[in-house]
């Protein structure tokens, strides 16, 4: 006798392109956030949990690791943002915001004067408002005492490695929205987020989904957003609707968006942070423009190590800049202080790879050569002067 096999096709790799259905997406994004689910938080408004920063101890070993588990749940398959309150709170870091904001107007005034003329932005017009690509590197050569003391904030280090893991990057970019103007449509972000319809259907679902998971995306209020000046608007949940990629650009889900989404207002210092996959949008600066508030922002898009980050850093200047001062530090505190630890993982790559591997081989007994990182600890811990720890990093 004969026997037949039963054949089943196996599941198309790919989303199809016509796949989304608003049905579905208005099911996931119904969720409500229950303040019990995130002990931790101090209040939850409008679906999105906000924590305190004041009132969390950093340093508390047996804190830290729940709070961690919190936001990646949050993140991952809860609202998708959270707001940190105080993450740069102005009794602590009144003069590093100000400084900071001078430095970053004093790269903007010299940016202007560029015979490139205007920027392009990701969605507002042309010389609409004011955009700096790479705040991150610029802030460092313009002002590196601020910069040194602004990525050392010990929250930017917990909440990044809360999503990314270790020898996460860091980039920055700051905006500001001047009175009028408009408000961005919905998408979602780097790094599916910014490829084209047909390019972003041609990655499979596997990586769709894992896409979200290479990036943190992060703000940092330079003033204070009341909600007529347009702060970011989300949408909770949206970001565990699988097939959003292909579906954020179709008229009906923005219509939904724009029916349905929320926004809190922000002051100076707050930080928010999402997953890159939520739908969201920069709201409209509706504020008079005769005394108007400028909304500014220092958006933080920070990478996992397994990914690539939205901008190139070279780490060479930015740390040749500040090298002095950073020795300096290292001196009065006595070694290597938490501060200064955390400030090496925000300019520094942690990551050794890729590299050649016939002129820097791995160490004995390992599998990797020294990161950026390592080496510039090493160059401290040693004494290294400014021109040694530049001609190492030009060899990594």
């Amino acid at each position: 006798m004969g026997s037949t096999t039963q054949r089943t096709a196996v599941p198309n790799r790919l989303f199809h392109i016509d796949s989304p259905d608003l049905e579905d997406f208005k099911q996931i994004c119904c969720q409500t956030t229950s303040p019990a689910t995130y002990q931790l938080a101090s209040t939850v408004e409008r679906n999105i949990p906000i924590y305190e920063a004041t009132a969390l101890n950093h340093l508390d070993p047996s804190l830290t690791p729940r709070l961690q588990s919190e936001w990646h749940h949050i993140l991952e398959s809860g609202p998708g943002i959270f707001v940190l309150k105080g993450m740069y709170h102005p009794a602590t870091y009144a003069d590093t915001l100000a400084a900071t904001n001078a430095a970053f107007q004093q790269i903007i005034d010299q940016e202007r004067q560029s015979p490139l003329g205007p920027k392009g932005d990701h969605f507002a017009a042309s010389g609409k408002n004011d955009r700096i690509w790479n705040s991150f590197g610029k802030h460092a050569l313009v002002d590196p005492s601020s910069f040194i003391t602004y990525y050392s904030n010990p929250w930017l280090r917990l909440v990044s490695e809360s999503w990314l893991g270790p020898a996460y990057r860091v980039t920055a970019q700051v905006n500001i929205v001047r009175p009028g103007g408009a408000a961005q449509e919905s998408h979602r972000d780097y790094h599916l987020g910014f490829q084209e319809l047909d390019r972003c259907a041609a990655f499979p679902r596997s990586i769709q989904l894992a896409s979200q998971y290479l990036t943190l995306q992060g703000a940092v209020a330079h003033s204070d957003m009341p909600l007529e000046s347009g702060p970011t608007r989300f949408l909770p949940f949206s970001q565990t609707y699988q097939p959003g990629y292909l579906a954020w650009r179709r008229s009906e889900f923005r219509a939904f968006f724009q029916e349905n989404y929320v926004a809190l207002p922000l002051e100076l210092g707050d930080g928010v942070f999402f997953n890159p996959a939520v739908f969201h949008a920069a709201g409209a600066n509706v504020m008079s423009d005769e005394g108007g508030l400028q909304r500014k922002a220092n958006l933080l898009q920070i990478g996992c190590a397994l990914g690539k980050t939205m901008e190139v850093v070279d780490t060479v200047p930015v740390v040749e800049r500040c090298w002095g001062e950073v020795c300096e530090r290292y001196r009065k505190d006595g070694g290597l202080s938490r501060e200064l630890d955390d400030f090496v993982c925000a300019v520094a790559d942690g990551y050794p790879f890729p590299t050649d591997l016939d002129r820097r081989p791995p160490a004995p007994s390992g599998m990797a050569p020294e990161s950026e990182q390592q080496l510039i600890v090493r160059g401290l811990r040693e004494g290294w002067g400014t021109e040694k720890i530049v001609e190492e990093l030009r060899g990594v």
